[in-house]
C-alpha cells in the first residue's frame, strides 16, 4: 500500500474488502493467467499447421488440430472455473457488506442515515463492487504475467516485432492512469446523484397526499425531472470518459498490432531481411507472432476496462467509509425477539453521562417504581429524548448505571427489557403491514377494538377506506400526527406493555388532541403501567405524578 492509499479512506475500505476475498481472488487470477498463457500453445498449433500446408509436399495438420482443440478446451474449463470462483466470492462479499450495512443502520444509537440513501447504497451501489472484484485483480494479474511472457516468445522469433510491442505496450497503462483520475471523479458525482435522487423520490412519495392537497404536483414533477436530468448528465459524463479512454487504448493497441503485421508481411515478401533470428522470417514464425500480438495487448485492454470498475468501486467504498465514520455506538442487545425480562417494571439511573458529538449530557438520577407516571422536562437539547433512549437500551451510556427490573441494563438484558415496553416516538414510522398486524405486536390474533377505544383512536380506523386492513405507509399517510400517536398508544394497550416511553407525545398537536393523549397516558398509569414521558407541554407534565428537570450538557 502506498502512502497515498494509506491516507485515502476509500482505498483503505476497498482494500479491507479485497483482503477478505484475497484467497478466492488469487485462485481466480491464477486460473485466468494460466488460461490466457495457453493461447501460446494454440498459436503454435496454428503456425505449425500453416507451415506444414505450404511445404512442397503438404503435411496433414491432424496433430496441430488436435493440439489446438485440446488446448482450447482446457482454456475454456480454466476460464469457467476462474470466473465461478471470482463471482461466488464477490457475491458473498457484497451480501456480507449489505447485511452489515443494514444491521449497523438498524441499530445505530443516534439518528440513522436517510433510508433512501441507505437503500440506494444497499440495492444499487454495492452491486457495483462485483465487476471490480471479479475483473480488476484478475486483469491486474494477467498484465503482470502475460505481456512479458508473450514479449519473450515474440523476441524469440523476431527482435523487431518484440521491440514494437515493447514500445507500444507501456503507453496503454500511462494513458489509463491519466484517464482514471477523471473516471473516479465522474463516478463519485454519479454515486452522489443516485443517492440524492432516491432521497428525493422517497420524500415525495411520503408527502404525496400533502402535495396533492396543496396542488403542488407540477412543481414536484419539475423537481424530479431536474434531478433525473442531473443523473443523466452524470451518467453521460462517466460514459464519455469510458469511451474516450477506450478510443485511446484501442488506438495504441491497433497501431502496435498493425506495425507487427506490416513488418511480418514485408518480411515474408522478402522486402525486409533483418529483424528475425531465422532469416528470412518463416511463414510459421510470422503467423506465430501475428497471433501473439493481439493477445499481448488484450490483458492491457481488460485492465483498462476494469479501471473504470475500480473508479466505481472506490466511490462506493468511500461512501461506506464515510457512513461508518459518522456512525455512533450501536444500541444494546441484538434487536431480536426475546422473552420478557422478569421482575417489577422499575427504572433506576445513577450518575449517567452520555456523549453526543462534542457534548457530554449529565442525566439526572432517576428512580421509577411500577405504575409511576414521570415527566422529564427541560429545554431542547437538555437530554430528555436521550434519557428515554438510555432507559430503552437504545443509547449506550458512557458512565453511570442504568437498572431495569432490578438488573443492570446491558447487552444481555436489553432485548428482554424491550419486550416489556412500548416506545411512542415523536416522529412515527409504520412498517409495511396492515394496521391490524401493526396493532397486534404480540401476534395474539385478538380484536384491537377495545384498545382503540381506550386510546380514543377508534374513529381514526373507522374513517380509513379499508379499516384495519389499511396499510398506512412509512410515515402514516392518511392520518395526522395526533392520530398516529393514538394508534401507537392503542398498540401499547393491546400489547399490555408494562412500560410506556413517550417522546414529546403532544408536540405540534392542537389542545384538544393533546388533552386526549395526556388522558390516555394518565389512564395507563392508573392501570399500573409505568409511564415516562419527555415533554415541553406543561399540561402533560402536570398530568403526571412528578416532574424531573433535566440539567443538560456539562
Amino acid at each position: 500500500m502506498t502512502q497515498g492509499e494509506t491516507g485515502d479512506p476509500a482505498k483503505q475500505r476497498l482494500g479491507a474488502m479485497e483482503a477478505r476475498a484475497a484467497t478466492a481472488t488469487r485462485r481466480a487470477a491464477a486460473l485466468a493467467v494460466l488460461a490466457r498463457a495457453l493461447w501460446a500453445g494454440q498459436a503454435l498449433a496454428v503456425a505449425w499447421a500453416v507451415h506444414g500446408w505450404v511445404q512442397p509436399e503438404p503435411v496433414p495438420g491432424f496433430g496441430a488440430a488436435a493440439l489446438f482443440l485440446g488446448v482450447g478446451l482446457l482454456r475454456a474449463v480454466l476460464d469457467h472455473l476462474g470466473a465461478g470462483v471470482a463471482f461466488r466470492a464477490a457475491d458473498r462479499l457484497v451480501a456480507e457488506e449489505r447485511a452489515a450495512l443494514l444491521a449497523r443502520e438498524a441499530r445505530r444509537a443516534d439518528a440513522p442515515a436517510a433510508s433512501a440513501s441507505v437503500a440506494a447504497l444497499a440495492a444499487q451501489k454495492l452491486p457495483m463492487l462485483v465487476p471490480y472484484l471479479t475483473r480488476y485483480r484478475v486483469a491486474f494479474a494477467q498484465v503482470a504475467v502475460i505481456p512479458g511472457l508473450f514479449l519473450v516468445l515474440t523476441l524469440s522469433v523476431s527482435w523487431i516485432a518484440g521491440l514494437v510491442l515493447l514500445v507500444a505496450g507501456p503507453l496503454i497503462p500511462l494513458f489509463m492512469a491519466l484517464v482514471g483520475f477523471a473516471a473516479r471523479e465522474a463516478s463519485t458525482r454519479q454515486m452522489v446523484e443516485i443517492g440524492d435522487m432516491n432521497t428525493l423520490l422517497m420524500d415525495r412519495l411520503a408527502a404525496l397526499t400533502d402535495i396533492r392537497l396543496l396542488n403542488a404536483t407540477e412543481r414536484s414533477v419539475s423537481d424530479f425531472e431536474a434531478r433525473a436530468e442531473g443523473l443523466r448528465q452524470r451518467t453521460m459524463a462517466v460514459l464519455r470518459v469510458a469511451f474516450l479512454s477506450s478510443t485511446v487504448l484501442e488506438l495504441f493497441a491497433a497501431l502496435g498490432v498493425a506495425m507487427v503485421a506490416v513488418y511480418t508481411g514485408f518480411s515474408l515478401l522478402g522486402e525486409i531481411t533483418v529483424g528475425a533470428w531465422a532469416t528470412p522470417l518463416t511463414l510459421g514464425g510470422g503467423v506465430f507472432i501475428l497471433l501473439l500480438a493481439p493477445e499481448f495487448f488484450q490483458p492491457l485492454r481488460d485492465l483498462a476496462a476494469a479501471w473504470h470498475d475500480r473508479a466505481a468501486a472506490l466511490s462506493v467504498a468511500g461512501e461506506l467509509a464515510e457512513l461508518e465514520a459518522g456512525a455512533s455506538a450501536t444500541c444494546l442487545g441484538t434487536g431480536g425477539p426475546a422473552a420478557p425480562l422478569d421482575g417489577p417494571a422499575t427504572v433506576v439511573m445513577q450518575g449517567v453521562r452520555v456523549r453526543q458529538g462534542d457534548r457530554v449530557l449529565h442525566l439526572p438520577d432517576i428512580a421509577v417504581e411500577p405504575g409511576d407516571a414521570v415527566a422529564l422536562a427541560g429545554q431542547s437539547g437538555s437530554g430528555k429524548s436521550t434519557a428515554l433512549a438510555a432507559i430503552a437500551g437504545l443509547r449506550p451510556v458512557d458512565s453511570g448505571r442504568v437498572e431495569v427490573a432490578g438488573r443492570t441494563l446491558d447487552d444481555a438484558t436489553a432485548d428482554a427489557w424491550r419486550a416489556r415496553l412500548t416506545w411512542v416516538p415523536q416522529t412515527v414510522h409504520f412498517p409495511d403491514e396492515t394496521l391490524r398486524a401493526f396493532l397486534d405486536v404480540r401476534r395474539t390474533g385478538g380484536d384491537p377494538s377495545g384498545a382503540l377505544r381506550a386510546a380514543r383512536a377508534d374513529h381514526v380506523v373507522a374513517r380509513l377506506p379499508e379499516g384495519l386492513e389499511t396499510r398506512l405507509g412509512e410515515t402514516g399517510a392518511g392520518v395526522s400526527g395526533g392520530e398516529a400517536r393514538r394508534l401507537l398508544l392503542a398498540r401499547a394497550i393491546m400489547a399490555r406493555a408494562d412500560v410506556v416511553l413517550a417522546d414529546e407525545p403532544t408536540a405540534d398537536l392542537d389542545p384538544a388532541t393533546a388533552s386526549d393523549i395526556a388522558a390516555v397516558l394518565r389512564r395507563l398509569a392508573d392501570d399500573g403501567v409505568t409511564v415516562i414521558v419527555a415533554t415541553h407541554d406543561t399540561d402533560l407534565a402536570g398530568a403526571m405524578d412528578r416532574v424531573i428537570r433535566m440539567e443538560g450538557a456539562e
